[in-house]
């Protein structure tokens, strides 16, 4: 690993560490910490899920773990509960979809507040901030599907927040995305679409603050990361496959540069998307909705948006980066001994470029999109609103 500094802290994996979970059990004695997990029931029934169970169960000092559960009965939501009862800590389920929250949330109309956001990732991850902060003044979030799981991830990101003289409020994760049974390279929505993307983008508009901002994050697509309680009650939160980008939006609008790292965790693999047939499917929609969050974003921070001409430039630009990409991932895969298919990859560059023009043209239209108002909003109108969502996801009613 290098040990090169831009304009985000970075934080690297030199593996000289002896015991990350030793240092991490001492940090948790100096701040309140939760540890938030956005969930579907089905991960239960996986591996990836129970590892995780696993390697928390050794966190001494844990303020609180929260399951931000989408499940569909009340049964599920007790296997969940009896899935981490042998935690030495508390742990919150929160039923994210149950009748309760629904109602609760629904009542929040007569405010003028709309909560009932697209069932996802978005929506878990703003319930359970609202639940995590609560009590913890530190939170990290770590997805339910990571196979590579270990004591070094929430170390690592953790640290960082947990002595204050450090001045850090958010922190982002980055890795290597390897399959652990091919060895392949994965995370083709960062390598093959948002990274050429965004330089793609550079090139036409120049090197915008918010543009460079972007770049100097080595995987914007990662779904980990970590904040101080201050931070979390800030933000909007995204409620589309835009959520990462989204967030990073958020993040630049709230907090000085100088408050932002970024840390490697290593080797990291968790469940892969297929690119899918038609631009509804798989890694297409996905990066259809992650463009138009980085095109919302320029709009937000730089002014800028892009004119008839210049997306025909992004397209001719975008597919000759992306092909470049291709050729230097393969030398990469190449000198490492990995499997590389350079078919495929040129492949996911051609179907990703088509979707540039429809999917801007789509966005121009109605750039406008759905996010979750800060908690900071809505506690000014209902103030024991984290009260009462925290009992209601925790009611065992069936719907």
């Amino acid at each position: 690993m290098d040990f090169n500094q831009d304009l985000i802290t970075t934080i690297h994996e030199y593996r000289v560490t002896e015991d990350s979970l030793l240092n991490l059990n001492k940090g948790l004695g100096k701040k309140p910490t939760a540890i938030l997990i956005p969930c579907l029931f089905e991960e239960f029934k996986r591996p990836a899920l129970r590892q995780t169970r696993d390697v928390l169960k050794d966190l001494k000092g844990l303020n609180e773990l929260v399951i931000a559960l989408s499940a569909k009965t009340a049964e599920e939501v007790n296997e969940a509960k009896d899935f981490f009862s042998s935690m030495p800590f508390p742990v919150h389920i929160q039923w994210t979809n149950g009748p309760e929250v629904i109602e609760l949330l629904k009542k929040q109309e007569h405010n003028g507040l709309d909560l009932i956001g697209t069932p996802g990732k978005g929506w878990a991850v703003w319930q359970g901030i609202g639940i995590a902060t609560r009590h913890s003044e530190v939170v990290a979030l770590f997805d339910a599907d990571i196979k590579t799981f270990s004591s070094s991830y929430p170390a690592r990101m953790l640290q960082p927040l947990l002595d204050p003289s450090h001045g850090i409020s958010y922190v982002k994760a980055f890795y290597s995305r390897l399959s652990l049974e091919s060895n392949v390279l994965q995370g083709r929505a960062t390598r093959l679409f948002v990274g050429p993307l965004l330089t793609s983008l550079e090139q036409i508009f120049g090197q915008g603050a918010f543009l460079k901002y972007l770049q100097s994050f080595r995987y914007p697509l990662a779904g980990e990361f970590a904040f101080t309680r201050d931070l979390g009650m800030n933000l909007r939160i995204p409620c589309d496959w835009g959520l990462e980008i989204g967030l990073l939006s958020e993040v630049y609008r709230n907090v000085r540069l100088s408050r932002i790292a970024q840390v490697d965790l290593g080797i990291f693999d968790h469940k892969h998307k297929e690119v899918g047939k038609n631009p509804k499917e798989g890694l297409q929609r996905m990066c259809s909705e992650i463009l138009s969050s980085i095109l919302r974003g320029l709009m937000e921070h730089q002014a800028e948006t892009l004119t008839n001409s210049e997306l025909a430039t992004l397209e001719v630009l975008y597919k000759r980066v992306g092909q470049d990409r291709v050729k230097q991932f393969g030398l990469d895969s190449a000198v490492n001994g990995l499997p590389y298919d350079r078919h495929q990859e040129e492949l996911s560059v051609q179907r990703f470029s088509k979707i540039l023009r429809p999917s801007t043209i789509n966005f121009l239209e109605s750039p406008v999109t759905q996010q979750l108002p800060s908690w900071s909003r809505v506690l000014s109108c209902e103030q024991n609103l984290q009260r009462d969502l925290a009992e209601a996801g925790s009611a065992n009613k069936s719907s």
